[in-house]
């Protein structure tokens, strides 16, 4: 049975490392500046497909965000669960990461006692670790993240000890530091505190130049500029409502939780929350993005 875990185990400061939860896939080769390919898909705009056919209606359902989840690479997607769905014990032939968007999940093994994850909790399940998975509440939504593909689902007569260690993370012990704070991100008069843009590193090592995950936590009324100068970025909104422009663009797109943007190549993204509840969008990128606010 895997234990709930808070953050600090897995931060060690503003611009040190993390343990990975799983290993990272091979970057990939940066473009020059200013020629970031774009891509934004709002959540209105996913395509919703069953994860297992197999299963008919009583499937879960699932969207691809970016990559291929039946290829060999890495790719993200999201899953809905229906009320009270309870995986048969299972494996999977690959590790993942997932974040709980909306509605309560519950990953663990079989005989676990329930340890409901609320949205805005991270998890991670290694390969061939036989688990349940169960959802609580409407249109329960949750972000999956893999390194390599294809994701299969298999029995747990297949089971094998990958050597990695699964880990939840409730909401509430996830460690926030201030944008300001880290010594790598640049801000321009933001406020500190829950008044200003906060940061929580997931796995990875986000001071060097490898792939890390991370929270990035802006408040109600933010508006300013993530900026990325490494090859890729990608972010997912979590919670909250944001609007999404890069330079050029006419019109900014409203971002509800389980959309999606990224880019592979430098780039800057003009970002606001809308209304008074915090933005909070899951991070994938390699290199140090910086956060800034309007003047």
């Amino acid at each position: 049975m895997r234990t709930l875990l808070t953050l600090t185990l897995l931060l060690v400061a503003a611009g040190c490392s993390s343990p990975q939860a799983t290993p990272a896939a091979d970057a990939p080769q940066p473009r020059p500046a200013g020629s970031a390919k774009l891509v934004v898909t709002t959540a209105a705009e996913v395509d919703w497909q069953q994860l297992n056919p197999a299963r008919g209606d009583a499937s879960p359902k699932a969207a691809t965000l970016w990559g291929d989840r039946n290829g060999e690479g890495p790719t993200g997607f999201l899953v809905q669960f229906v009320d009270g769905f309870s995986s048969p014990p299972h494996i999977h032939n690959v590790s993942y990461r997932g974040v709980v968007i909306n509605g309560l999940v519950h990953n663990d093994d079989a005989n676990a006692e329930p340890m409901w994850m609320p949205p805005g909790s991270f998890w991670t399940q290694p390969k061939g670790g036989a688990h349940i998975t169960s959802a609580k509440g409407d249109k329960v939504t949750a972000y999956i993240e893999i390194e390599a593909g294809p994701y299969l689902v298999k029995p747990t007569e297949e089971a094998f000890d990958s050597g990695e260690v699964p880990v939840n993370v409730d909401r509430t012990n996830i460690v926030w530091l201030d944008a300001a704070d880290v010594a790598w991100m640049a801000q321009s008069g933001a406020p500190q505190g829950e008044n200003g843009p906060q940061v929580a590193f997931l796995w990875g090592k986000p001071h060097t130049e490898k792939l890390y995950g991370s929270f990035l936590k802006l408040p109600g009324g933010f508006s300013g500029t993530v900026e990325s100068p490494g090859p890729s970025f990608s972010a997912v909104v979590i919670a909250g409502q944001a609007t999404h422009q890069t330079p050029g663009q006419d019109k900014p797109a409203t971002l509800d939780p389980g959309s999606h943007f990224s880019a592979q190549g430098a780039s800057k993204h003009q970002l606001s929350c809308v209304g008074n509840q915090a933005c909070t969008l899951y991070i994938r990128a390699q290199g140090k993005f910086n956060v800034t606010a309007a003047p």
